[in-house]
């Protein structure tokens, strides 16, 4: 059996169902109502962020209104919304809100 030639890639043809489905982007919205601590304190457990990376992600949020937390599949997505959704409010100030967060899609 002849071996292709080094570099050369064989045509691959993918059906609806094979091809890599699209991706979405997780995305912290920033409000006046949680503190530092809070936003490097919820990275840190619901996305499993280091405590360093957590504390940059809160200082783009706060500095441009929202940061990008992950990128990854809907249904993934999906979930870290909610989990921000239902982590609560920041004891610290009296919220009693969580965050708000959205779902974009990537390009």
């Amino acid at each position: 059996m002849p071996h292709p030639h080094p570099g050369a890639h064989p045509s691959i043809e993918l059906d609806r169902e094979t091809q890599l489905a699209p991706l979405y982007h997780v995305v912290l919205l920033d409000d006046q109502e949680h503190t530092y601590e809070y936003v490097i304190e919820m990275l840190v457990k619901l996305f499993h962020k280091a405590t360093a990376c957590a504390f940059e992600h809160a200082v783009e949020v706060d500095k441009t209104g929202r940061t990008i937390l992950e990128t990854t599949h809907l249904e993934k997505a999906e979930l870290k919304r909610d989990q921000i959704k239902g982590y609560g409010g920041d004891w610290r100030l009296g919220s009693v809100t969580s965050m708000h967060s959205v779902i974009e899609q990537a390009e």
